[in-house]
């Protein structure tokens, strides 16, 4: 009796009894559960962990890039299809490529895009030039160099509204910085020249050089820091000047990195809103008047939503065309080495 009382009692819910059945680790036939395990890194279970693994991963930086970046673009070019203007009242409705077509034969958006070119190629050029000769004078061995270092980013810490108010005044034509310094030297009465036809254009261009070059001179003064000095002192003992040693040593150090940055402030630059609308909203006379200049003032100023939207498209199907250049070099560049 006491044998099959004890048997009787000992079930699948008691905690001194052992468990039976199927599922159970105890009694006869039973086989224990085993933990999933991923498997080798090799094998296709392995595989397909790793895959979920980075997908999880990813996922954190992807959302908010397909929420804020991809979302809007894709609206963005939906509607450049349609007529969309402000006012609630008023329909949509789908008009297919004649924003485009009306796009094609608009002067003043093509003049705009004209000074946009000059605009990106006039910053980007002198302002690589002059931030390779500051990243070469600050790499070299000279006494408070990290105060000039620090010195020499202070406007990239800027934000683009405060340079375009800084510089405003600058260029003030009755207490300007500018217009005193000349007057003190004799060498006129000053200009205006932010509002002058023929001064508005590369003033903003000498504005966009300042406040952009300490990002080029960062980046040039980052891949001087990593080009070995053994290099240098070799070719110096081979009889190599200082512009042998640069041709030879130095730039194909960093030609990778010039070219990288070259390309991202040429796109960067032809964007540019804030800085321009702070210093002259696109004038005198549309002189300054960039493509997101032109953009903003259609959608938000006249209204017209969906011609603005066909422009946007415009502009990042030319900011497409320049990286895939970019890429392709870069590609080139690889294969090369």
């Amino acid at each position: 009796m006491t044998s099959v009382t004890a048997t009787k009692r000992s079930g699948p819910d008691d905690p001194h009894g052992g468990r039976s059945g199927r599922d159970g680790h105890g009694g006869q036939g039973g086989r224990p559960r085993k933990a999933w395990r991923p498997g080798p890194p090799g094998s296709p279970r392995g595989k397909a962990f790793g895959d979920r693994a980075a997908w999880f991963l990813v996922l954190p930086a992807l959302i908010p890039i397909l929420i804020l970046s991809v979302g809007p673009l894709l609206y963005g070019i939906a509607l450049a299809f349609t007529d969309a203007q402000s006012g609630r009242t008023r329909s949509t409705q789908w008009i297919g490529t004649l924003n485009f077509q009306d796009l094609l034969h608009d002067t003043l958006f093509w003049d705009s895009f004209r000074i946009g070119l000059v605009w990106a190629v006039g910053v980007t050029v002198p302002q690589f030039l002059l931030a390779l000769g500051l990243a070469l004078l600050l790499n070299q061995n000279l006494r408070l160099r990290w105060l000039a270092r620090a010195l020499a980013i202070v406007p990239w810490a800027m934000p683009e509204v405060v340079v375009g108010i800084m510089w405003r005044l600058v260029y003030n034509p009755d207490a300007g910085i500018l217009n005193e310094t000349i007057r003190d030297l004799g060498l006129g009465d000053g200009r205006d020249w932010l509002t002058g036809l023929a001064t508005a254009l590369p003033a903003v261009i000498l504005v966009g050089i300042w406040a952009g070059m300490p990002q080029t001179t960062v980046a040039l003064l980052a891949g001087l820091q990593n080009t070995p000095r053994e290099l240098h002192e070799a070719a110096a003992l081979d009889g190599a000047g200082a512009w042998r040693r640069f041709r030879t040593v130095t730039w194909p150090a960093i030609k990778p990195i010039a070219l990288a940055i070259s390309a991202l402030n040429l796109i960067w630059n032809f964007n540019s809103f804030a800085l321009v609308y702070v210093l002259t909203s696109g004038g005198p006379g549309g002189r300054t008047r960039l493509p997101m200049l032109f953009a903003y003032e259609e959608a938000f100023r006249y209204g017209q939503f969906g011609y603005a939207a066909a422009m946007g498209c415009v502009m990042v199907a030319v900011i497409s065309v320049l990286l895939a250049l970019y890429l392709v070099g870069r590609l080139r560049g690889g294969e090369d080495r």
